[in-house]
């Protein structure tokens, strides 16, 4: 199991307690409110009790007390009391403007009975009168508590996670800059030694060949190194026809390529087309992802590469015939480590992707892909 896909599992194990403890929050703030509810409705009852005795004859002096003591002790429940003929008779605990308070009364009242049903007030002799009542600020405070406490940790973990990836991502940024300067500067010193041992041979005509031959491998350790070094420096853009520089590198990689896989490059009516671009990155963009194309490839296959001109932007499509890739691995497969060989660091696409947007403003990324039947790349940049 790769690191990408246990990083993968950890990420779902956060997500599903995240929303487990979620759940559970408001599962008991839901519980708690209700509960809440039911004892203001019993708060309630008892107050209309009240009511009903205050307004009978020969209560004592001490009942008569006791039931105002009662009367005053609500002071947050929202209490709106109707006559038989929809007459407002008291009200209580509703907040009402200076101006207007009979209109904006009855609107208290619209809002108070949408809430249910009235609790119905006998006062003896056929007299009746209903309460319309709401629920209180501590209540509804109550309510959004829950949402609001999650939303403010939702956003506390964004902003960590947000900060948690760019600091990660800048330590990675240094350790890869270090790790290429590093092999730039180890791989400076023996290929200026191979350069001289070059020259000694040329100097005896029945090593010119093997010269020659070692004089390209030296150079393309010179353009290794040179890619190396430029990593972690803007590298200097500049015009250059696209065709030959892609054309250059396919060539290189066609003489060590085996004969079974075939190579084409499909430029359309733009052959001379001119882009700015550092034609050593660039090249290196082309043969990382040919070479990610070649593993692909288990037996005979095609590597089709096809340039286009659409409205100012050119597209690169790199299409192979290999055996595809999961929809789920079209992003991963460009991060830092991530790799489907048996074999390999993962470095090669996150390289890619960073030199074409990061150095050349473009865009790299999975065009298609399907499974068995192979997977096509675009690469992205401004015309020149």
């Amino acid at each position: 199991m790769s690191f990408y896909t246990h990083k993968r599992i950890w990420k779902l194990f956060l997500l599903i307690g995240a929303i487990t403890i979620g759940f559970f929050t408001l599962v008991y703030t839901d519980n708690l409110t209700k509960e809440l509810k039911e004892e203001e409705r019993k708060s309630v009852e008892i107050w209309i009790q009240a009511i009903k005795q205050i307004t009978q004859s020969g209560a004592g002096e001490d009942e008569l007390g006791l039931t105002l003591e009662v009367i005053s002790q609500n002071t947050t429940i929202p209490i709106i009391i109707v006559e038989d003929d929809s007459t407002i008779n008291s009200h209580r605990n509703i907040k009402l403007p200076k101006e207007n308070e009979d209109l904006a009364l009855k609107k208290a009242l619209g809002k108070l009975m949408s809430n249910g049903e009235p609790l119905i007030i006998d006062l003896g002799g056929d007299e009746l009168q209903y309460l319309y009542y709401d629920d209180s600020v501590l209540i509804k405070k109550l309510e959004w508590f829950p949402i609001i406490q999650l939303s403010i940790v939702a956003l506390f973990i964004f902003i960590a996670y947000i900060a948690f990836n760019g600091a990660r991502k800048a330590e990675q940024d240094q350790v890869w800059v270090g790790m290429s300067k590093e092999t730039a500067h180890q791989l400076g010193t023996p290929t200026s030694s191979l350069l001289g041992w070059v020259d000694l041979l040329k100097l005896k005509e029945e090593n010119e060949d093997i010269a020659l031959e070692l004089e390209k491998d030296v150079e393309r350790l010179q353009v290794i190194t040179d890619r190396f070094s430029k990593i972690g420096s803007k590298p200097e853009l500049t015009e250059q026809p696209l065709i030959l520089a892609i054309e250059e590198i396919i060539n290189y990689l066609k003489r060590r390529t085996a004969s079974n896989i075939q190579f084409s490059i499909n430029a359309g009516d733009i052959p001379y087309l001119m882009v700015n671009i550092n034609k050593v990155l660039f090249q290196w963009v082309i043969e990382n992802i040919c070479k990610n194309a070649v593993d692909a490839i288990k037996e005979q296959g095609e590597i089709n590469l096809s340039i286009k001109n659409i409205n100012g932007h050119i597209h690169i499509d790199i299409k192979d015939t290999g055996k595809g890739l999961q929809r789920q691995q079209f992003k991963t497969i460009f991060k830092p480590g991530f790799t489907t060989k048996l074999r390999g660091w993962g470095l090669g696409l996150s390289l890619a992707k960073r030199i074409v947007e990061g150095y050349h403003g473009g865009k790299l990324f999975v065009k298609e892909s399907e499974l068995g039947k192979g997977t096509t790349f675009r690469i992205t940049l401004p015309k020149a």
